[in-house]
């Protein structure tokens, strides 16, 4: 396997970079051929690696960045008041070719206003998406957006599931089921932007489209790509992080209720601990922006150590795929199928 190459904003987060830098350690060390570039302060990441083993810190580069973008910076500061920002110091590096992906879990907002100025949006690309991966029955749903674009027009909806169906292309669905998330799977239910959405998708040459698609049709892996706002797409993926962790918890603890319970317990362990794990957020940490030139991964501000891991397993599937190179052919031969 080719090596990759990727950087990480090892400033952003909610932990700082002692947990990002474990989890750089922990990935280095489960993929031989990954090479990681630490963006930040570097006397403090030089002490944060300096205990690793000779062959991991072969393949970790430190890179010199004076600034962090607080996870409470506005956009406009992060553009305008730190050039020398952990944050965009990644970025650039990518725009140079010196990496091939970035992993940032700091400000959403701010990692979004930078990677448009940096890395510029592909042809035709009105504003970059966050896509990622939800679990549903029978495996997993590519939903976006999921917070970059609060209000969206029909045309840009468009453009979103051209790219979300690239992306599951990508992932391994040779034909991605297509769908828009709406209140109900009737033409007449919906805003304007959804109806006219709708419209356009279905004139769409090769795109998959499937019509609407409801919450719960989600979960019943109705579609494999599922389009919206971001205000609803990051309201339905909070909804589902929480959801999913208090089953687990509720389901845990009737098993803890009374010797029987308990016995029963003993014996479903196995099943719980499987169901957790397959539902756990961790697992699926790691949003792509989707219509950038480039790859830029945003990983959840409060990921532990495995969540960041998954993040960065993200990037080395577009790495991969060159989801870019993609979305740019699809784009320029107006389908995505």
């Amino acid at each position: 396997m080719s090596a990759q190459i990727i950087a990480i904003d090892a400033m952003g987060g909610d932990f700082g970079p002692r947990l990002i830098v474990e989890a750089c350690l922990a990935r280095l060390a489960a993929s031989p051929s990954l090479h990681l570039t630490l963006v930040g302060h570097p006397q403090l990441l030089a002490e944060l690696v300096a205990g690793c083993p000779g062959e991991i810190r072969a393949r970790l580069q430190i890179a010199a960045a004076s600034e962090v973008v607080s996870m409470d910076d506005k956009p406009s500061l992060a553009l305008r008041g730190k050039p020398d920002s952990s944050m965009r110091v990644a970025l650039q590096l990518l725009r140079d070719d010196k990496v091939q992906a970035v992993v940032s879990a700091g400000n959403t907002g701010a990692l979004m206003a930078l990677s448009r100025y940096v890395l510029k949006t592909l042809p035709g690309i009105d504003r970059p998406a966050m896509v990622a991966a939800i679990p549903v029955r029978g495996g997993y749903c590519q939903l976006l957006d999921l917070g970059a674009n609060v209000d969206c027009s029909a045309g840009q909806l468009f453009q979103f599931a051209l790219m979300g169906s690239v992306a599951a292309q990508a992932l391994g669905v040779e034909r991605p089921r297509v769908g828009l998330l709406n209140i109900g799977t009737e033409d007449i239910k919906g805003n304007q932007q959804v109806k006219q959405a709708a419209l356009l998708l279905q004139g769409a040459s090769g795109l998959n489209y499937v019509g609407f698609v409801e919450g719960d049709g989600l979960y019943r892996g109705e579609a494999d790509v599922v389009v919206c706002d971001g205000f609803v797409g990051n309201v339905l993926l909070k909804s589902s992080e929480g959801l999913a962790s208090m089953i687990a918890d509720r389901v845990e603890a009737l098993f803890t209720d009374g010797m029987v319970a308990r016995m029963i317990g003993a014996l479903a362990l196995p099943l719980l601990r499987r169901l957790r794990s397959d539902l756990a957020p961790s697992r699926y940490n790691g949003a792509s922006f989707l219509g950038l030139q480039g790859v830029v991964i945003k990983s959840h501000g409060s990921a532990g150590v495995d969540g960041f891991q998954s993040a960065i397993e993200r990037a080395g599937i577009e790495i991969r795929e060159n989801t870019p190179a993609r979305l740019k052919a699809r784009l320029l031969a107006g389908t995505a199928g």
